[in-house]
């Protein structure tokens, strides 16, 4: 009787475990800011936003970016929207900015009143199953890419991560500003 009672309660907890992990595909999995060598330039796409205006991920060149595939029913992409909201407001005067990309079906429809009720302050775009592609073939939901000032992925997160990962790798790039000014300025003395 004791396992029988034991067997319903481990069942959930696996469930949760499962729903925590991704809405979809596998588990989370963490990869560190890549060495700047090691780092692929970031597909280029255009979409619209919310508004209807034209948003371009070359529009971001020279900010941090946080490029978030989420949608409305992920369960793990609602614990991120509060995180994401703060990071928006909190580095956006260094240079940093979230961009969703929404892979709801029935789009704007969907989309538009869950922005409102949950006062997200940055930019979302509804996706397409092409720019998915560019990016891999995001299969699993959330799926984030954080990219450097130079337009390069430097970090990919599939499934739920810590808030404090995607802090670690947003301080991380926003910090190598002066770093990379060094390494772009023409040599004194040079033409």
């Amino acid at each position: 009787m004791y396992l029988s009672l034991r067997r319903p309660a481990l069942l959930a907890v696996a469930a949760i475990g499962i729903a925590l992990a991704g809405c979809s595909g596998q588990g989370s999995m963490r990869a560190a800011v890549k060495a700047e060598k090691d780092r692929n330039t970031a597909p280029s796409f255009t979409l619209k936003d919310a508004t209807g205006r034209t948003v371009q991920l070359a529009d971001y060149k020279g900010k941090v970016v946080l490029l978030n595939f989420w949608a409305t029913w992920c369960g793990p992409c609602k614990i991120e929207i509060p995180w994401f909201i703060d990071f928006e407001q909190r580095y956006k005067d260094r240079g940093f900015a979230v961009l969703g990309v929404s892979m709801d079906e029935d789009g704007w429809e969907t989309v538009k009143p869950y922005l409102e009720a949950k006062k997200v302050n940055y930019r979302v775009v509804i996706g397409t199953d092409e720019v998915a592609d560019l990016y891999g073939g995001v299969s699993s939901l959330p799926t984030s890419f954080v990219i450097d000032r130079q337009g390069k992925i430097a970090s990919t997160h599939v499934g739920l991560v810590s808030k404090s990962v995607y802090q670690d790798d947003i301080e991380q790039l926003l910090e190598n500003r002066g770093q990379v000014a060094e390494r772009t300025a023409p040599a004194a003395g040079g033409n």
